[in-house]
């Protein structure tokens, strides 16, 4: 179930949770992040090829593109056995930007999206057929969890895919990690 909490100034200062769609949508939409939910098919499932996972969602990929103008689409699909789990997790963990959106379809499993914008972190758990848009130049930062069983479309407007511009701040050391 996707889920969001919101913490002020520290890690321990909850301000706000819910695992309410609408009031998830409420809360990003304020702060200027795209949150949506989606249809999802039953035919993908963690480690599937990304031929198999683009053709099933081939008609909202297109959509997407019509609308928003993306250049570059690929697909995440990690299982708990991929060889470099550990070091993608790395990878994802640390505050970044991206000079584009970072938009994400949650197809199968789930993921934990941190978002630092002002003072505040804005972390969304994004479960199976939630679309998330993290805009330009937001400190982020994402966990896949030790043991990723997860699906996710990924859309760029850089044809070089994704380009993090890491802030060298240790913020997301002090935050909420998957542990499953």
């Amino acid at each position: 179930m996707s889920e969001i909490r919101i913490y002020e100034n520290m890690a321990n200062n909850l301000v706000f949770t819910s695992n309410n769609p609408q009031k998830i949508h409420e809360q990003l939409a304020l702060v200027g992040v795209r949150f949506e939910q989606w249809q999802t098919q039953s035919t993908v499932q963690a480690g599937d090829s990304s031929e198999h996972v683009m053709a099933a969602y081939q008609a909202d990929i297109d959509r997407l593109i019509s609308e928003d103008g993306y250049q570059t689409v690929d697909v995440i699909s990690l299982t708990a056995d991929h060889p470099q789990k550990d070091e993608l997790r790395q990878k994802f963990l640390s505050e970044h930007t991206h000079s584009e959106d970072e938009v994400r379809f949650f197809v199968a499993g789930q993921g934990l999206f941190s978002l630092h914008i002002g003072e505040r972190v804005y972390e969304v758990l994004c479960t199976a057929g939630d679309l998330i848009s993290v805009p330009a130049n937001t400190p982020h930062w994402f966990d896949m969890g030790p043991n990723p069983a997860f699906v996710a479309i990924r859309f760029f407007n850089n044809p070089d895919g994704w380009v993090a511009h890491f802030t060298g701040s240790d913020i997301a050391e002090h935050y909420n990690r998957l542990t499953a």
